[in-house]
């Protein structure tokens, strides 16, 4: 089952959302469906949290031990190698969900168990608190399936990552330990395993819930004016950015995958 749920729990009054991603035998890998479902569900949490009585944030976490290991590469053949569907894919799908919960005025806490790869590192980047345990590795190997990571979707995670950083996992393939991601900053705490992590979140939780949620709401509107001097950059090289979708190592790559051996570019 592929899917993205929601949950609203309410603790001395006051509500908070724990979402979850959830893609049985696939390390919560995200599927076409799930990237539509998490846009409805960031759609309706940012009505909840404009509400007269708002949510106060929101927890985004993986099932089963893993945060997300990345996108489901299986149905990608069906759609990856024309530019129009291309492209619908990253513009559409993907970005629909990410910057739906870039507008969530609600602070949002990811908690990072075991793989965070690709569409993870994405997901994760659009939080504003990060929690995580020490198993958890982070990465987003795409050069090996023969495409780059989409324009805006880059833009974010450099943004998040730092260039050095992002850099290295987009040209090198480089993998991080979640010791490593802390150090860089990309973590805001760490633990040692799951159940000192949920103890955190739960605290973290409670002392976002303790403020003002009308002062989160004005921190977080203030916070995506950092993102938007890039746009008109973005909006033109998003205008070529999918014609790639024929080329011969794009198909090669995802092929290599499905087939399960190495690449030949």
């Amino acid at each position: 089952m592929a899917e993205v749920t929601l949950l609203v729990e309410e603790t001395a009054g006051a509500r908070h959302a724990v979402v979850t991603l959830r893609h049985q035998g696939k390390f919560n890998a995200m599927s076409r469906g799930m990237w539509i479902q998490l846009r409805e569900v960031f759609l309706h949490l940012q009505q909840q949290a404009l509400a007269a009585d708002p949510l106060r944030c929101v927890v985004i976490q993986g099932a089963e031990g893993h945060f997300c290991a990345g996108g489901d590469i299986s149905e990608y053949a069906g759609f990856r190698f024309e530019t129009g569907s291309l492209r619908h894919f990253h513009e559409n799908e993907v970005w629909g969900g990410l910057s739906a919960m870039l507008a969530c005025d609600a602070p949002v806490i990811a908690a990072i168990e075991g793989n965070c790869m690709g569409a993870g590192v994405e997901i994760a980047s659009c939080c504003d608190i990060r929690l995580a345990t020490q198993d958890s590795r982070y990465g987003a190997p795409i050069g090996k399936l023969g495409f780059p990571m989409a324009p805006r979707e880059a833009a974010l995670v450099a943004q998040v990552l730092g260039p050095t950083l992002a850099r290295s996992m987009l040209l090198e393939a480089g993998l991080y330990d979640a010791g490593a991601m802390l150090q860089r900053g990309f973590l805001t705490r760490l633990h040692a395993d799951a159940a000192t992590l949920k103890d955190d979140i739960q605290q973290t939780v409670a002392r976002v819930m303790r403020l003002s949620p009308a002062a989160a709401r004005m921190h977080k509107q203030m916070m995506r004016t950092w993102m938007q001097a890039s746009d008109a950059m973005l909006d033109a090289q998003c205008a070529s950015a999918y014609d790639y979708a024929d080329s011969p190592e794009h198909r090669e790559g995802i092929t290599a995958f499905i087939d399960k051996r190495p690449a030949r570019f």
